[in-house]
């Protein structure tokens, strides 16, 4: 697929995903949704890929919401069509991302609003620049947060905490978003994308099958009751117990040497 609004570059196991719309401040249409979505799926089936890094270009924004003017359209055409035309893709891109079976970082560069602030919600990790401002201001235009940010920042910063993001429409700055557990460290714009990196070239160099499975069950663990989601726990080192790679993780570090991952 030949993209027009985006970037995607790989080196070393990483694949990075760039939002390449800054006359708009990377402000995702519908067009862009369906890029990304081509290019993480691509990420998910290329075996070489065990990472991705998801940013936006320039020092502005990393994503400054969706676009308003398709919304506007969705909206005129009535309910179904706000419905199918913009929550449902937007979701489905989240979704995506929260269950790609890789680690997803985001590399918050600048502004983050609406559809921004859900991206981030759905990677696994992210790492803010200092100039990072994260918020939900759809209340703002009187409609809500439906790319899974009603569901999602809840979870991830609390109740009131999430609602005073979603009712008030406030932004959040990098130090307050790290403070809430929203991102995972804050550093200057100058470092954030070496920063990134070596967070993601870290979990790259693990087996990425036990990786998979863990991301599998943190996500599935937190939809379930907590009896439930032990004994998946349990089954999943089962399936682990029986790969190559286990074997040769607990061989290597009895041995004293950094172990060989061949993600088998």
């Amino acid at each position: 697929m030949d993209y027009a609004n985006i970037i995607y570059e790989k080196a070393n196991g990483i694949a990075k995903i760039i939002i390449n719309r800054p006359q708009v401040m990377n402000a995702l249409n519908a067009e862009t949704v369906k890029e990304l979505s081509h290019a993480l799926n691509e990420a998910k089936n290329d075996v070489s890929v065990r990472a991705v890094i998801m940013t936006g270009s320039g020092e502005k924004a990393f994503i400054a919401g969706a676009d308003i003017s398709e919304i506007k359209a969705s909206f005129k055409k009535g309910p179904m069509a706000a419905r199918e035309e913009f929550s449902l893709p937007g979701q489905g891109l989240a979704t995506t991302i929260e269950r790609l079976g890789k680690p997803v970082i985001a590399a918050v560069n600048g502004y983050a609003l609406g559809g921004g602030s859900e991206i981030i919600q759905a990677c696994h990790m992210a790492i803010a620049a200092e100039n990072a401002h994260i918020g939900q201001p759809e209340i703002n235009l009187a409609f809500n947060p439906c790319w899974g940010g009603t569901v999602r920042l809840p979870r991830q910063v609390g109740r009131k905490k999430a609602l005073e993001m979603i009712l008030t429409g406030e932004m959040v700055d990098a130090h307050e978003a790290h403070r809430i557990g929203l991102v995972n460290a804050v550093v200057p714009l100058s470092e954030l994308m070496q920063t990134t990196e070596q967070l993601a070239q870290k979990v790259a160099e693990k087996s990425s099958e036990a990786v998979r499975l863990c991301l599998d069950a943190v996500l599935q663990g937190l939809e379930m009751p907590q009896r439930e989601a032990l004994s998946k726990e349990a089954n999943l080192l089962g399936l682990l117990a029986d790969t190559e790679d286990a074997m040769e993780g607990v061989t290597a570090f009895l041995e004293k040497r950094k172990p060989e991952f061949q993600h088998k």
